[in-house]
């Protein structure tokens, strides 16, 4: 070797024992040739659903979403417009593109309000006399009618309203919320799903899936007929001594098994999902029997009425759920009954009258019982509906989907009762005030809960995931008590 190819190949060497000091760091936490002191290794998170700290004090300790799929109507429920009114009938004044569809030709004609508007309680908030019984809590109840999302069709938009991206495979906000803070019940799912009798909701699982989150996180859906958790009863019967001895050897053959493998953090969330399913045989029949509520509760909420009991059923079982330190419920429909792109008048009357006094019944009960200080309970879709007709089969009596300005609204949990918050413009098609993006949504909704959007993260790929993304979303402070 001449001394040109000596020097050449020195940094060779510099370079690779650079490269073996950090990969000795970050794999290892421990020394190398380079490392003048012992390296710490970072602390490794266990993934379980043990309670964890808030970034700060909360307001809330637990969520329940009524999801409505398929877009309920802003301007028929929440938001009168009497100008859109006066128009009725009328072409759409400008250009038709700036409704926003894909299709200007299937574009009709501007369609006034569907019901009668009214004031409600103290605050003179206005609700479509179509929701009688969610009228009565308007004093409780936050209404955001500048909600605005970035896609026109539903399974984006719910991939949107649900995980804060427009395409599949991210954690929904309920994984990221017990991801989070884990539970409070150590015997029950910290995230449940009620569905509807009927059917599954539009995009189905992903609508509760943990993503790239350890699975321990996605929702747990309980079966609307029949027995909610299959498999639930064990085997065979044994001493409530002889099971327990049971569970703390198989805990100790855990334990060793863990200790082994500390490099494997998805081991922690397999374990804890076997030893949650064991857990649940001794208390999710409790939580799941309506036998024991009394008939005016029940009445509340309209079960036994033929057209409230399926969401009546669910709604109660949402705040026996919270009320036993659930942390995360969701409660959809089936498939997307909002969705009236023809007979906007009966579809959103049917899906009202499904609803109304099951939700409201929801808020009196919270109410009465003191959970609806600690309980966040939010309403709404994934995005609103067009000041103008449709044309559909038969002619031209439903809206489109308008992703431009939509109605969600929020009570409890933090939450300033009889707030009506953000404006549109007069034919309720485009945010014109104090707009509400889903990433400000999801903020506020984790600032109740005690959690900073910044610092609720996953590293993935050498990226810190976020569920409000890269670009900084603002907490909605206005609507906080």
């Amino acid at each position: 070797m001449n001394r040109r190819d000596f020097f050449a190949r020195t940094s060779d060497g510099v370079m690779g024992a650079a490269l073996a000091h950090l990969l000795c760091q970050d794999f290892f936490g421990g020394t190398s040739a380079l490392a003048e002191e012992p390296v710490a290794a970072p602390p490794t998170r266990r993934y379980n659903l043990k309670p964890r700290p808030a970034h700060h004090e909360a307001k809330a300790t637990s969520v329940i979403q009524l999801f409505m799929n398929g877009g309920p109507s802003q301007m028929d429920l929440f938001d009168p417009k009497p100008v859109l009114n006066r128009m009725d009938g009328k072409p759409f004044p400008g250009n038709v593109e700036l409704i926003g569809n894909d299709n200007s030709t299937d574009i009709g004609v501007m369609m006034g309000g569907q019901y009668k508007f009214a004031r409600h309680g103290k605050s003179g908030m206005w609700m479509a006399d179509v929701l009688p019984h969610t009228a009565k809590m308007a004093d409780d109840i936050c209404l955001i009618n500048s909600m605005w999302t970035d896609h026109p069709n539903h399974d984006n938009a719910l991939y949107k309203i649900q995980s804060g991206r427009l395409f599949m495979g991210y954690p929904t906000l309920g994984a990221w919320t017990v991801y989070g803070l884990g539970s409070e019940n150590q015997n029950l799912p910290a995230y449940v799903v009620l569905n509807d009798p009927l059917g599954m909701p539009k995009n189905g699982t992903r609508n509760w899936t943990a993503g790239f989150l350890p699975p321990l996180y996605q929702g747990t859906r309980l079966r609307p007929t029949g027995s909610p958790i299959l498999n639930l009863a064990p085997q065979y019967q044994q001493s409530a001594a002889v099971t327990q001895s049971a569970r703390g050897l198989l805990n100790q053959l855990d334990e060793i098994h863990r200790q082994e493998r500390q490099d494997y953090p998805e081991l922690d969330a397999r374990i804890e999902s076997y030893s949650l399913a064991a857990r649940m045989q001794l208390a999710a029949d409790e939580a799941l029997a309506l036998n024991g509520e009394d008939k005016r509760t029940l009445a509340m909420y309209g079960v036994n009425e033929k057209q409230t009991d399926s969401y009546g059923r669910n709604c109660l079982l949402a705040r026996r759920l919270v009320e036993r330190g659930v942390r995360f419920v969701q409660v959809f429909m089936e498939q997307q009954p909002w969705d009236s792109h023809a007979d906007l008048p009966g579809r959103h009357r049917g899906a009202c009258g499904r609803t109304d006094k099951p939700v409201a019944g929801l808020l009196q009960d919270l109410k009465q019982r003191g959970l609806l200080d600690s309980t966040l309970v939010v309403w709404g879709g994934e995005f609103g509906r067009t000041p103008t007709t449709q044309k559909s089969s038969d002619g031209y009596s439903g809206r489109d989907h308008n992703m431009q300005a939509f109605t969600s609204w929020m009570a409890g949990g933090g939450i300033k009762g009889g707030t009506t918050y953000g404006t549109t413009d007069e034919f309720g098609h485009s945010v014109v005030e104090n707009p509400v993006s889903v990433h400000d949504f999801h903020a506020t909704i984790l600032h109740l809960l005690g959690l900073h959007h910044q610092e609720l993260f996953f590293k993935r790929n050498g990226l810190e995931e976020r569920l409000t993304g890269f670009e900084p979303p603002r907490v909605v402070k206005e609507i906080l008590r």
